[in-house]
């Protein structure tokens, strides 16, 4: 399918190279699907751990709800690779 630059003057069709650049990005972008997953999984994973840092300070003392918990956060990444599958674990 041919793609087109919009300009004032009407669509101008790609040119050739303009065309493989394009299919070079769009690649690229597919490609890195797996590892914009990961970053987002991450992401919520380090958010909800923030929460419950406090929890690990030397003079507080974590219940074990609170430690498989924390540990299920850590772990979340081990089986999961796509955002919207992951179960996340309800707080204790």
């Amino acid at each position: 399918m041919t793609r087109f630059h919009k300009t004032s003057a009407g669509n101008v069709p790609y040119t050739a190279e303009e065309e493989t650049a394009r299919d070079i990005e769009e690649q690229a972008w597919a490609d890195g699907e797996d590892a914009r997953e990961l970053d987002a999984i991450r992401a919520q994973r380090n958010h909800l751990l923030s929460e419950t840092d406090w929890m690990a300070n030397s003079d507080v003392v974590m219940t074990d709800d609170w430690k498989e918990y924390r540990q299920a956060l850590r772990d979340i990444t081990n089986n999961n690779t796509i955002y919207a599958d992951v179960v996340w674990p309800d707080k204790p």
